[in-house]
This record gives structure tokens, sequence and C-alpha cells, in this order.
């Protein structure tokens, strides 16, 4: 079917052709036959030509089109709409341009540099409506917010300047699994952003041929797909890349920048790095670290000591959450669930870690005795 719509194609434009420019050919060469001068016969002529022009062409013409179809399809939706506005924008701007060009009526800058014109302005149209298509996305989404409050005249709660609409989720995060449950909550106001960069690199930990890297990719993918799956969280994807850069980390930063998004992590490095740049983070871990009970001097719980600490005579126990506890005197009751009393706390970047001492000031030796 399509083979025939190419040589149809070809038949058409090979007629109007030979009608138009088939009476200048029999001028030049001073043919004088009067069956040459029927515009039917030079309709007939030209799409003869091009219809023997079209039959050794339309084979490559149709594999053409269909990479071109294969590479539309694999576009957004946003991609193409975007692409196809600035490409009838610049054809626009390109026709009015060129009518003092027309109006000269001279015959190469009249008739051929116009349409030179009109296909450069289209690809500039093209590229800037593709490359640039987060940013109209962006601004039409404002003037249709404010379209709204005026229409509907509602009281509504208005973000102050601090808030970030986009939480850029990094693949470490997303592994960690714990940003769903997180999420899940509420606490995490505003749209969780996947880019497609960090999908695709989830997908290559998940083909990974080490075990360990597979099952984690392959965690980090069923994440995704619980995330999308809730109703009440606001899930996009980022079909964008940055073929300049090569890193993922340095992506994520220069994605965050251009929507004004945060970028939610448990990368330490990453972390430092985006503070550095001025780009707002979300740590799982410290957030973990933060919510952790918080103990006082004096207060008492019940731990059992599991090891034996790094100075003389400590023990080490541990709380539900992971917090170390080092007791003082620890060692004589190894494997023994003791009453302690905490003398202090440190927060450190591993975490908190508490000391304290048993509340008995006997040691184990003498309780035997």
């Amino acid at each position: 079917m399509a083979k025939k719509i190419i040589m149809g194609v070809f038949v058409l434009v090979g007629g109007s052709i030979g009608a138009s420019l088939l009476p200048m050919v029999w001028d030049i060469f001073s043919v004088s036959n009067q069956f040459m001068n029927y515009g039917f016969v030079n309709i007939v002529i030209g799409a003869i030509i091009f219809l023997l022009i079209s039959l050794p062409t339309t084979k490559y013409i149709e594999q053409g089109i269909k990479k071109i179809e294969v590479l539309l399809s694999q576009q957004s939706v946003t991609y193409l709409l975007f692409g196809s506005m600035g490409t009838i924008i610049g054809m626009v701007l390109a026709w009015l341009g060129s009518l003092f060009l027309i109006g000269l009526s001279l015959p190469v800058i009249s008739n051929i540099l116009p349409i030179i014109i009109m296909v450069v302005f289209a690809y500039l149209g093209f590229r800037i409506g593709t490359t640039r298509r987060e940013e109209w996305k962006k601004m039409f989404q404002i003037k249709a917010k404010k379209t709204t409050e005026e229409e509907n005249q509602l009281l509504e709660r208005k973000s102050d300047e601090t808030f970030r609409k986009y939480k850029i989720l990094d693949t470490s995060v997303i592994i960690d699994g714990r940003i769903y449950d997180i999420a899940k909550t509420g606490f995490v106001e505003g749209v969780l952003l996947i880019p497609n960069f960090v999908l695709q690199e989830l997908q290559y930990i998940a083909d990974s041929s080490d075990s360990l890297k597979r099952v984690r990719g392959r965690r980090g993918l069923d994440i995704l797909n619980a995330l999308q799956k809730e109703n009440d969280m606001d899930v996009e994807m980022y079909d964008g890349d940055f073929e300049d850069i090569t890193e993922v980390d340095s992506k994520l930063i220069k994605l965050a920048k251009l929507l004004d998004g945060v970028v939610v992590t448990n990368d330490y490095n990453l972390n430092k790095v985006s503070e550095f740049q001025n780009v707002p983070v979300l740590n799982i871990n410290e957030l973990a670290n933060a919510v952790k009970p918080v103990v006082i001097p004096g207060e008492q719980m019940t731990v059992m000591v599991v090891k034996i600490g790094t100075e003389r005579n400590q023990g080490v126990a541990y709380l539900d959450d992971g917090t170390m506890i080092v007791v003082e005197d620890g060692q004589y009751f190894m494997n023994k669930t003791i009453t302690v009393v905490v003398t202090s706390a440190l927060q450190t970047a591993a975490g908190r870690m508490i000391f304290a001492k048993p509340v008995h000031s006997q040691k184990g030796i003498k309780e035997k005795e």
C-alpha cells in the first residue's frame, strides 16, 4: 500500500512539473510541434517520466519512511508536540520574512532563496521547540495555574519560595527503597521525578553479571513500579538527556538546576557536590538519623551487650533502629540483657552514638560472688 502511495505522489508531482516546465523546454529546443502545446500531453509526459523514476527509488523511500516512523515512535508526546509547534512558527516567520524577496521578482532571489530560508527557519524552530520543551512546559503550567485561580477564585494554600515542585530521585535512593514508605506517608510534597538516564542505569545494574548488583537493580525497578502504581503519589518521567555530560550524578545536578528541583539521594558524595553547587538535597540517611528517638543523660534503657568495645572494659549494644550504645564496663555483661543509664550522646556523620553505664555499680564478677 505504501509503495502505491509513493508512486502516486511521484505521478502527481511529475504531472504538475510537466504542465509548468515542459512548455519552456519545448521553446528552448525550438520544438514547434502543435501536439506538444497541449497541456494534457505535457502532464502525461511529466507523469510518465516521474513514474519511471519512482520504480528504482520507491524501495529506498519506503525504508526511509519506516526509519522515520520508528524514530518518532521512540519520542515522547511533548517532544513531538513542541517540535511541531516550533516548526510551524519557524515556517510562518520565514514566510513573513520572504514576502519582500518574492516581491522583487528576481529569478534566484524570489524563487530559491525563500525556500532555503523556510527550511532553515523550520529546522531552527524544531530545535528550539524540542531542546527547550521543559521551559515551555513550565511556562504553560504557570499560565494555566494563573487562569484557573482567576476563574475559580478559591482560597488555596500557596507555596513559599523555598518550595521545590520536583523531587528528583537518584539511583541509590531508589534501590534503598525507603523513599516509597516516606512518600506513602505524605511527607514528600510535589512530584517525584525519575529521569530516563537514572532508569537506564538501574536497568544496567539489573542486567549485571554480578548477582548482588543484579538483585539491587531489580529491587530498584520494583520500587519504581510500586511508586507508579500508588494513586496518591505524583510520579513523572523525564525523557530528556544531557549528551554532553557522561556521569549520572552530574546530569542529576544539571537537571535540578534546570527545573529548580531537589535531588533526593543516599549518596554522601553527591550530597556534598550538590550543596557546593547550591542545589537543594534531601538525604534519606540524614532523615533516618533525625527521626531516631532522642535520649537525654540520666535516661534508663534495657539493652543486650553483644560485643566488646574498642576501649578497655567497654561493651557495645544496639537499639532496634541500629543506634550504637557504648556501655562502660560492658565487657563484664557479654550476651546479657541489662539496664543502663545514659551518660551522653554523640551525633556523627555515620549516625548517633550513645554512651551509657550499668545502673548497678557492681561488676559482673562481683555479682557472682
